[in-house]
């Protein structure tokens, strides 16, 4: 199947009741990393790139090549959605002319009826290269790479509204934060999802924000109709603590121990652990 937009997948992921791993990725090896644990273990994944990821990868167009070129070179056979994290306006709109398979139209920061109308344009040019949308209603908790918000939960009213412009995935604030959790934090809002899921049942729904949330929170999440699972802190966390370690016990002074090439597969190997863990938790290991 291969390069695909995530209308299906996640359509698959509903009817299944598991969710589709969604990872965040900044660079080249970051990316193919990603891929390469997911082919192998038979998994579909949504590759993505946030907005203020892009100059690791330099453009739009640059992120799409790179995905292609290691799916081509590697034989990746499993689903791949080449997915827009947290995109303006404009950045959506160069990620549909660059071939972007999904996009993430991020109007949270909006008012609901501009945030509506910008919604329904991008709907129409995306659907029209059978490009998959997601939107966001509600603002999530935190921030994530300047994605400054108030932390609202979304309204079910905010929900339906949004649902009915076409989009094929909804991201609502339900308490989720992005980056780190503080020890206060409150936890997922699982009354507001219920309403959300009962009154849009047809609409897969997204949970950003999934680096460190308890598994017995996204178990119940996915029940009540989460079906993709952002992840990109964790993935970031686990490659760093393992360069941390590196440095930590002085092997950088040891014969060429400073060539990155001798520490950077040691992260990328923790990333994987990550990657492999996070598919079978959410049950899309093996589902492709």
């Amino acid at each position: 199947m291969s390069i695909v937009n995530m209308k299906q997948i996640l359509k698959e992921a509903q009817r299944g009741c598991y969710a589709v791993l969604h990872a965040n990725v900044i660079n080249y090896d970051m990316a193919k990393i990603v891929l390469l644990t997911a082919n192998e273990t038979h998994s579909p994944v949504i590759v993505a790139v946030s907005e203020k990821a892009l100059h690791g990868f330099a453009s739009t167009s640059d992120f799409v090549s790179i995905i292609k070129l290691i799916v081509k070179e590697n034989n990746v056979k499993v689903p791949v959605v080449i997915h827009l994290d947290h995109g303006e306006y404009k950045t959506v709109l160069s990620a549909i002319k660059s071939g972007f398979t999904s996009v993430m139209y991020d109007g949270s920061k909006l008012p609901l009826k501009e945030n509506l109308k910008n919604t329904k344009d991008i709907v129409a040019l995306a659907h029209k290269k059978k490009i998959s949308v997601e939107c966001e209603v509600g603002t999530v908790l935190g921030k994530a790479e300047d994605v400054a918000v108030n932390g609202q939960l979304a309204t079910v009213e905010e929900c339906e509204q949004m649902a009915d412009t076409g989009i094929d995935a909804l991201a609502a604030g339900i308490g989720n934060l992005h980056g780190r959790y503080p020890k206060d934090w409150q936890g997922l809002n699982f009354q507001r999802l219920k309403e959300i899921h009962k009154a849009i049942p047809n609409t897969p729904l997204v949970l950003h924000g999934g680096s460190g949330i308890s598994n017995i929170q996204i178990k119940k999440a996915i029940q009540l109709g989460v079906c993709k699972f952002n992840v990109g802190t964790e993935l970031l966390t686990a490659f760093s603590e393992e360069l941390n370690k590196y440095f930590a016990k002085g092997q950088y002074k040891q014969k060429h121990g400073y060539d990155p090439r001798n520490y950077i597969p040691l992260g990328l190997m923790q990333t994987r652990k990550v990657v492999i863990e996070k598919l079978r938790f959410l049950g899309s290991y093996g589902k492709e």
